[in-house]
């Protein structure tokens, strides 16, 4: 196959890769309107797992398959860094509505989690320290605690939807259909890993970069379907949620590929600095956003002005880290 072809089915797999996760967010909606699990539960974690399940098995087929690691770190420092470039752009163009939602008190939480993992990517990416404790990164054992963590405190959020359905549908019946199509999503978030390998030597870019552009986007469609729908309806709760708790469930997949990559450390990336260095500072100005919303500073005329400044300058972060690449 020529390399349009192979770049027409990369377009076609990221296009299966939207419809299917926007389908099954719309299963996990109806399981929140259908139970009476905490709002910031429901979209820090189960939604975040679910738009979160392409960088999953695109990261573990890049391991074990591929046996490409630097694919993988490309994979979630750049999906975290498109989606923090999400919440940017939400709040930029939806600010005077964010101003006036409610945002649960967890999301500033997890947004310092975030944080503190961005800056443990700096000792073992930068730098290159990383220390092992049977055969695993001791960066990996940190990361799972903080996302275990970091879902206690979601789970502990007030829930905020007060919201029914009419669908007939029963809990029952739509676990059977998340499930059949998390299996199709899985399969095409394999393919699609097989396809960004062969378009990085295509274009000669290197691994990390790919992954990062190719993978990193392709996978982070989810979070952006999904995002962009809820931020429509003035859920930006529900949306906030999305975007971080699918960092550090990304984070969370980057130390599980690591325990199964048996060719070293998934951390050794020259490639990534720049992921780094641009991702800490995405995440610290989203932390930025969400501390002024804890503050009541709503009531500030000009607060939706700097809510814009903020979704610019998150933007340009990635904007840089593209022509920087």
């Amino acid at each position: 196959m020529t390399l349009l072809l192979w770049s027409i089915c990369y377009v076609i797999l990221a296009t299966l890769v939207v419809v299917l996760s926007a389908k099954l967010a719309d299963y996990v909606d109806l399981i929140d309107k259908k139970s009476n699990i905490s709002g910031a539960f429901i979209g820090g974690v189960i939604l975040a797992a679910v738009t979160s399940l392409p960088e999953l098995f695109t990261s573990f087929s890049a391991v074990v398959i591929v046996k490409n690691p630097n694919l993988v770190i490309g994979n979630i420092l750049g999906s975290n860094l498109f989606n923090m470039t999400i919440f940017g752009i939400v709040i930029l163009l939806w600010a005077k509505n964010f101003s006036k939602a409610r945002i649960g008190k967890s999301h500033f939480k997890i947004t310092m989690f975030t944080l503190f993992l961005f800056a443990m990517m700096f000792f073992a990416v930068i730098l290159g320290i990383d220390y092992s404790l049977f055969n695993i990164s001791i960066y990996s054992l940190i990361i799972i605690i903080t996302y275990i963590i970091s879902i206690r405190y979601m789970a502990n959020d007030e829930s905020d939807s007060d919201e029914t359905t009419n669908n007939p549908l029963t809990i029952k019946q739509i676990a059977v259909r998340f499930v059949i199509l998390a299996v199709i999503l899985v399969c095409v978030s394999i393919t699609i890993t097989y396809v960004t390998d062969i378009l990085a030597k295509g274009f000669n870019l290197g691994a990390t970069i790919a992954g990062a552009l190719f993978l990193g986007i392709a996978t982070s469609l989810p979070e952006l379907t999904s995002t962009f729908a809820l931020a429509r309806k003035s859920n930006f709760n529900a949306a906030t949620g999305n975007i971080l708790g699918s960092g550090v469930f990304n984070f969370t997949i980057l130390s599980v590929s690591d325990i199964l990559y048996r060719g070293g450390s998934v951390y050794e990336s020259k490639e990534s600095n720049s992921l780094v260095i641009f991702g800490f500072i995405a995440t610290f100005l989203t932390g930025l956003c969400l501390f002024l919303k804890g503050r009541k500073s709503d009531k500030n005329s000009n607060i939706s002005f700097i809510y814009r400044i903020i979704g610019i300058l998150i933007v340009l972060c990635y904007i840089l880290f593209i022509v920087l690449s």
